[in-house]
């Protein structure tokens, strides 16, 4: 059985390739290389012997209708095309029709019914393992910034069966509204995998990635000392970790989450 609903893999689409190369590696530890995919620039980034994400250059035809530099998360599906009409009966958009990469798997590149992005994908082989929660230098949390989050979860809980765990009041700042991808064979969710709110004060709904580290006052040392910029943190979440939200040098938001050891 195909395990659905689950984050499988990150990219990031950047305006300098070579200077986020650099940037993340030194940010996050991680070891940046092109992947020596023909007619592409695109790169790996392995921690240690593992791949935790993509790299490329944001294309020409992306940029000129509007797009900037970003972090895109791949949620793993059973049928790529039937989730893309799914996406556009329930009032979604599909910004890139399904496709292939060869000897990968299949893709497309969607926004749900509020404008945020994500691409459904369905490898050719078995998914990559999921490391242990926390695990530094691997992305470890998902967050979606809504207009409605009420709205949006339905509309996800259907394409990819996500389950409500826990809900935080967060006070003024309303529900934020905890979610786990289902066990696969027990109707279950697992772990919770990530979280959603209504978010009034960003222009646009958006997905945010956050890469676990082991401590994150260093880690935002090695953010501003590359040239990033941090714009909130770090701020103690419930079960005591700490985050942090960042935008690297050219301009893609992205998050950090790990303990503060020496406070």
């Amino acid at each position: 059985m195909t395990e659905t609903g689950r984050f499988v893999w990150y990219d990031l689409m950047t305006t300098d390739l070579p200077a986020a190369r650099d940037f993340y590696g030194h940010a996050c530890g991680w070891t940046i290389a092109e992947a020596g995919m023909p007619g592409t620039d695109y790169s790996l980034a392995h921690l240690g012997e593992v791949p935790v994400g993509g790299m490329m250059t944001l294309p020409d035809d992306v940029r000129a209708q509007g797009g900037r530099a970003g972090w895109m998360g791949y949620v793993a599906v059973t049928d790529v095309d039937a989730a893309s009409a799914e996406i556009r009966e329930a009032g979604g958009k599909i910004y890139r029709p399904p496709a292939d990469i060869p000897g990968i798997g299949r893709f497309c590149v969607a926004a749900d019914p509020q404008g945020a992005v994500f691409v459904p994908f369905r490898g050719d082989g078995p998914l990559p393992p999921t490391p242990t929660p926390g695990t530094p230098g691997h992305f470890g949390w998902h967050e979606l910034h809504a207009t409605d989050w009420e709205e949006a979860f339905a509309f996800y809980a259907s394409l990819f069966g996500w389950v409500k765990t826990e809900a935080v009041d967060m006070g003024p700042l309303g529900i934020y509204q905890l979610f786990g991808a289902p066990v696969p064979d027990s109707g279950c969710a697992g772990i919770h995998t990530g979280g959603m709110m209504t978010n009034a004060q960003v222009p646009a709904p958006f997905w945010l990635y956050y890469v676990n580290v082991e401590d994150i006052d260093a880690a935002g040392s090695r953010i501003t000392a590359g040239g990033g910029r941090i714009v909130a943190g770090p701020h103690q979440v419930p079960g005591g970790a700490w985050t942090i939200h960042a935008f690297d040098p050219q301009g893609a938001m992205f998050g950090l989450v790990g303990q503060r050891p020496n406070a």
